[in-house]
């Protein structure tokens, strides 16, 4: 259900990063300058190589929800499919493999420590009833249910200038989730609601992961300036993490459609 629940707030991300960078070109035209007509890109050529893509995303979409397998195992299968499209490409050397499989690695074990110590947490909070403790101090605030979001999701934005958004999402959880189901919002709302949120953790600073990315792709951009381009996305994630939060039907009437019908 999450999976579909997430399509029409993607949609609405997809139409936000757009209207974002017609903002940007319309105040700086030379950050889009026009192609020659020597530098035009052959368009069927750039198409007929995203084929491949294409076939592992219908795969892994279509084989969930068609029942063929869960989720967790769609992963493993479409990383099997990205391995052999590489290897039939020769795009993949034998110490490139190894790269990846050290780089996974590291990253499993990263993940597992994660997990382990948000387990503990969440045992914490539950024997020591942190959670219960905080609803009644939410009931007793006399906020409004839509009032508490907006709380939530100040915290998580704050949050995200210093924490990446794993931990984030398995320190959090544990006390948030019995708040929102007290309140009578629905849960898959909650969890792309929180998707949303954290995922602005990756872009805002000092501590953006994606920053770094783009500061180690194109070295001679400094910081200050990859910074400043992320702003409109910025406030387009906001804007659109407001509507859902607001409007909870965007995102949960496709999974109410698909998944009603089917039973």
């Amino acid at each position: 259900m999450l999976f579909a629940a997430g399509i029409v707030p993607g949609l609405i991300a997809i139409g936000g990063y757009m209207a974002a960078v017609k903002w940007s070109v319309w105040r700086q035209p030379e950050l889009a300058p026009l192609a020659e007509d020597n530098e035009q890109v052959n368009k069927l050529a750039l198409l007929r190589a995203l084929w491949p893509v294409a076939l592992i995303f219908g795969v892994v979409m279509g084989g969930i929800y068609g029942g063929f397998f869960t989720s967790i195992e769609a992963s493993g299968i479409g990383a099997t499919a990205a391995l052999v499209f590489a290897l039939t490409h020769h795009s993949l050397r034998l110490k490139d493999i190894y790269a990846i499989l050290v780089d996974t690695a590291r990253t499993s074990a990263m993940m597992f420590a994660i997990i382990l110590g948000a387990a503990l947490f969440g045992e914490f909070v539950n024997l020591t009833g942190v959670h219960e403790g905080l609803l009644h101090v939410v009931q007793e605030s006399g906020l409004p249910p839509f009032g508490i979001i907006l709380l939530m999701i100040v915290l998580y934005i704050l949050l995200g200038t210093v924490l990446e958004s794993l931990s984030m999402i398995l320190l959090t959880v544990p006390i948030f989730f019995p708040i929102i189901l007290a309140l009578g919002y629905d849960p898959v709302w909650f969890g792309i609601l929180v998707v949303m949120v954290v995922e602005i953790g990756l872009i805002t600073p000092p501590i953006g992961v994606n920053l770094f990315v783009i500061r180690s792709v194109m070295p001679d951009i400094p910081m200050m300036t990859v910074v400043r381009g992320v702003i409109p996305f910025i406030v387009a994630d906001v804007l659109r993490i407001l509507l859902i939060a607001a409007v909870p039907a965007l995102s949960l009437w496709l999974p109410n459609l698909l998944f009603k019908a089917a039973a």
